[in-house]
Formats: C-alpha cells, sequence, structure tokens
C-alpha cells in the first residue's frame, strides 16, 4: 500500500444554494475567496484584494487578510498596491493613443526624439556590430528594443555597464537626460526586431513621450488616461497620508529589502529621478479595473472614447511571430506579445486555462491582471508577495476560470 494511500483526497464544499452570478458560479467564487485566506494563512503575502469584471458586470469584489506586514490591520478593499509592471500597459497605451494623433508612428525611429542613442551598437561574440536598422517605438512598446533588465541579462558585460551607469535608478536616483547619455555608452543585447527580452524599453518609451510632448511623463499620462478614466488614486508617489492605506510585503520575504531601495515611492521624483514608465506606479484595484474594462469595451468606457477599436486589436495581436526569446518567466508557455501585454497563442501549451488571444502582464511586488476578450472577462489580483508571485497569480487564475461555468 502506497503511503499517501490513507490521505483523504480534498473535494470542494458543496453549497445548497449555488446560483450563476454572470454566467459564474457563487459557490465556486466562495471557494476562491477561502483560497484567498488560505494563502494568507500560508505566508504568500500578508492579503490582497481580488476582482472579476464579467460581460460589463462587477461579479467579484473582495479583500483578504491584511494590509501590514504585521497582520495587524485588515486590508481593504481601497488599498494601495505597487503596480511595477503593471505600469507598462498603460503607458504604452498613452503611447497609443499618440500614434492615433499622428504623433508619431510605430516605425519611427526612436533616436528622432533620443539623439543620445544615436551610436548604440550590438554585442555579437565577436565584437560589437552597428545596428542592422533602427530601434522603432513598436520594439519599445513590444520588448524588442535589444535593451535588457540587468537582472534578467545573459551577458555578464552589459549587466554590468547597466550597473555601473545606474540605468534602472536601482539605488541611487538618475536625471532622465543623464540616464540616456549612460544608455548610449552601452551595446545592445540583440538586433532591434529579432529577439523578445523582458527591458527597460517601457521607461525609454516614457522618456521618449517626455521629449515629443514636452511634458514630464506624470503629466501626460494623467492628462491623456488616468483622469479622464476616473483613476484617482492612481499615482507615482505617495503622501504620509496616502502610505497609511500602502499594502506591506511580509517582513520575511526575502525581496522585500533590496525591492523597496528600487521602488523608492514615498517623494516625488520629478527633479530628482525620471519617471519610470515600465515600473513606477502606485495604484489601487478598482481603478485598475476601470483601465482593464475601458480595454475589454475596445477603447471605450463610461461615454468616452480613448482608444479605436482597431487601435486595441491591435495592441492584443501577436507582434513577436518568428522572433527568438520567450515570456515564460513572466506568463508560463503558450505566450508572445503584442504592445504592453503577453499574448495567448492557443489553448494546448499554457499552465492554466483562458482563450486564445487573452492578454496579460504582472508586476513584481505580487500584481496581475487579464483580459479575455473572447469572454469579455477581465480580471486582476493585487498582492504584495514578490518570492510568490508566480504561484499567486497562477493559482487565481486557475480559481477564476474554475468558477466560470456557463456560457
Amino acid at each position: 500500500m502506497s503511503p499517501s494511500s490513507n490521505k483523504k483526497i480534498p473535494t470542494p464544499t458543496l453549497i445548497a444554494n449555488d446560483r450563476l452570478v454572470q454566467g459564474f458560479s457563487s459557490a465556486r467564487l466562495a471557494h476562491l475567496t477561502h483560497v484567498m485566506q488560505s494563502q494568507v494563512e500560508a505566508g504568500m503575502f500578508p492579503g490582497a484584494v481580488t476582482a472579476i469584471l464579467h460581460r460589463n458586470q462587477l461579479v467579484h469584489f473582495e479583500a483578504h487578510g491584511y494590509l501590514d506586514s504585521a497582520r495587524s490591520l485588515p486590508m481593504t478593499k481601497d488599498a494601495l498596491f505597487r503596480l511595477a509592471s503593471m505600469t507598462k500597459p498603460l503607458v504604452t497605451t498613452v503611447a497609443m493613443m499618440m500614434v492615433e494623433q499622428g504623433v508619431f508612428s510605430l516605425q519611427d525611429p526612436i533616436t528622432r526624439w533620443l539623439p543620445e542613442l544615436n551610436d548604440l551598437k550590438v554585442e555579437t561574440p565577436a565584437g560589437d556590430v552597428p545596428l542592422v536598422r533602427p530601434i522603432w517605438v513598436q520594439d519599445l512598446m513590444r520588448h524588442t528594443s535589444g535593451f535588457v533588465y540587468s537582472g534578467m541579462t545573459q551577458s555578464p558585460r552589459i549587466k554590468a555597464l547597466y550597473e555601473q551607469h545606474n540605468i534602472e535608478s536601482r539605488v541611487d536616483d538618475i536625471s532622465a537626460d543623464e540616464m540616456l547619455r549612460n544608455l548610449g555608452k552601452i551595446p545592445l543585447a540583440h538586433q532591434p526586431g529579432t529577439f523578445w527580452e523582458y527591458s527597460i524599453s517601457v521607461d525609454v518609451l516614457g522618456l521618449l513621450l517626455e521629449r515629443v510632448l514636452a511634458q514630464p511623463l506624470d503629466v501626460i499620462v494623467a492628462q491623456a488616461l488616468l483622469e479622464p478614466l476616473g483613476m484617482k488614486d492612481t499615482t507615482w508617489w505617495v503622501t504620509p497620508e496616502q502610505e497609511k492605506k500602502l499594502a506591506q510585503t511580509l517582513d520575511d520575504d526575502p525581496l522585500k529589502a533590496s525591492m523597496l531601495k528600487s521602488y523608492r515611492q514615498h517623494y516625488n521624483p520629478a527633479g530628482k529621478s525620471y519617471f519610470k514608465g515600465g515600473a513606477g506606479l502606485i495604484g489601487s484595484t478598482a481603478d485598475y479595473l476601470r483601465y482593464l474594462q475601458m480595454m475589454i469595451n475596445k477603447g471605450e468606457f463610461e461615454g468616452k472614447r480613448y482608444l479605436s477599436r482597431k487601435s486595441v486589436e491591435l495592441m492584443l495581436s501577436q507582434h513577436t511571430v518568428g522572433m527568438a526569446g520567450t515570456t515564460i518567466a513572466n506568463t508560463g508557455p503558450g505566450y508572445g506579445f503584442g504592445l504592453g501585454f503577453a499574448i495567448r497563442q492557443g489553448q494546448g501549451m499554457c499552465w492554466v486555462p483562458g482563450s486564445t488571444n487573452d492578454a496579460m502582464w504582472a508586476g513584481v511586488w505580487g500584481t496581475s491582471f487579464w483580459l479575455d476578450p473572447t469572454e469579455k472577462l477581465a480580471a486582476v489580483i493585487m498582492a504584495q508577495g514578490p518570492t510568490h508571485k508566480t504561484h499567486t497569480r497562477m493559482l487565481f487564475k486557475n480559481l477564476v476560470y474554475g468558477a466560470l461555468v456557463a456560457e
């Protein structure tokens, strides 16, 4: 007899009055809430907020666990979270709005506005070589620019140069102009348009927006997207009063201390450091839901048009066909990349359920979302548990689709 043969197989709790809520089982949504609480108890994160939109209706919006690392304050639905890379789709959306308005095009070379990058070369085993073609705006939006993140690149030389020149402002502040001058001295890891590698591309996109529009990025994003959408709690830094609502990470999370040095969001970076278009925002669950609803609605929300239907379709399409590189560390297998979003290529290779062409992204602190245009579904989990982020995002997606039982 197997040693595990005496273990009881867990079965879902049956609720007699189970009913459908916009295609979702109320019993299974209750189970989702139960599992989130079990994750709190297991030390995956102090607390979380989860939400699901389906067919323009909010079918789930719950707070779980605790706001603070001491687990003494209950989590609230209006808590603020470090969005980290969930900043990227927002900034990319603003850039796409500029494409629609004819401010620039996807195939424009970025050196038209960022001359500091005119002399870039590409690192190869035989030495640094010229670019075959310029970096386009599209490359910044889909991470095919040849830029990298220092903590992820396979090149020891490029990693050292990024850290030496403070490209990512990991510990100390650096101005936009100085960052660009320093970046122009460092070779690319790949020829533009040939390789998907997660990178500072959207940070550079934010700096490009600043040059083109002659305004700081916080003003650009606020005026174009956040304020019209009513995302009143989404900001680049928190005041002492707002900090009371900022969700914390458990003190025993191994990544907490180093990440707090990089995410210095307790003061206004203006005049001190560049606004990180790829990682700099803090926001609430309700705010992000407004953005997701706009994208599910193909560019429209509460009577206002932000993007055309065709622009949204373009953003949520596969833009990395035939290129090397993989999103697997962020998405699991089966995804490519569009403009600001990872895009599901099919049903068979993925770790979790979904629909072909569903679109997702996530933040290193533990936040994650996805859009499923086929099901007219959007879901988001806000948590601050960086060490367990991949487990958390996959578990949440399984639970959401496990609760969607009717067409």
